[in-house]
């Protein structure tokens, strides 16, 4: 396929936006080098990267993004990690959850560590970067979707003159307690998305219910096509049919089904 095309107007979950940020989110695991040639071709003419280190108690130590800017709109993507480097931080409660945006609610204390190494730098280039009227968006898979989203959280809360126009995120593990979550679906509804494919094993952890995902969710479904509603029950049983398909390998179904790759195919596949 071309290179994508984004909208910068777009509104309510668009099937061509959801690939097209799929794609910017996947762009984010690639090198600097890679990351402003493939903007420059998307239209972009201005990137600003950022990298900060911090220090948590477990081995994920640094966030990775990168902002892109037209003259229409601007894109953060942030990076994700391996889902093994996140257990740690999954499976430990020792640590309290830290208070959120503007102080509401509160946001798993690893995500947050993630978050305030590198907000500082994002706001000053998405400050700086839009010198019209530009509209703001957030993206990112795996960790890099909890980031998008609390970024999204943080602009809104913190900085409300640059408020996103648009959030997708990509297998986002839960990140934050139920008063955020509701203070943010209050905010930013109809303009978020999250975008989770089938049996992916981050989108299931950390476990409830002190954490918990933002609504808006758009399930792909085992057979490949993008839902935004399921009864529960039809979920359960079309989970059973994704862990079913590959017979020599049913417990890797979760790790296969959170790869990038596997939403940008599953997202292409949906496109008008």
């Amino acid at each position: 396929m071309s290179a994508p095309t984004l909208n910068h107007l777009a509104t309510g979950y668009d099937a061509r936006q959801a690939y097209c940020l799929a794609k910017a989110a996947e762009l984010a695991y690639g090198g600097r080098a890679e990351i402003e040639a493939t903007a420059g071709e998307w239209g972009f003419d201005r990137v600003r990267h950022h990298h900060s280190t911090f220090k948590p108690p477990f081995a994920i130590s640094d966030t990775q993004a990168y902002t892109m800017a037209s003259p229409t709109m601007i894109v953060t993507a942030f990076r994700g990690t391996e889902p093994l480097q996140l257990r740690d931080w999954f499976s430990d409660t020792t640590i309290p959850p830290w208070p959120g945006p503007a102080k509401t609610g509160l946001v798993h204390y690893g995500f947050a560590a993630a978050l305030r190494a590198v907000i500082p730098s994002v706001v000053a280039s998405v400050e700086e970067l839009r010198d019209g009227e530009q509209t703001v968006w957030f993206t990112g898979h795996s960790l890099g979707g909890a980031l998008a989203m609390l970024a999204a959280a943080w602009l809104h809360f913190e900085e409300p003159a640059l408020s996103a126009h648009g959030v997708y995120t990509f297998g986002q593990p839960r990140t934050c307690n139920n008063v955020l979550v509701k203070a943010y679906d209050r905010a930013l509804a109809g303009r978020t998305f999250r975008v989770v494919n089938n049996n992916d094993i981050v989108a299931q952890v950390p476990p409830g219910p002190v954490f918990r995902h933002v609504a808006a969710l758009r399930y792909i479904d085992s057979a490949g096509k993008v839902r935004d509603s399921m009864p529960r029950v039809s979920k359960l049983l079309d989970r059973a049919r994704g862990l079913t398909a590959d017979l020599l390998a049913p417990a890797a179904d979760g790790m296969r089904d959170h790869l990038m790759k596997a939403y940008v195919a599953a997202l292409e596949k949906n496109l008008p």
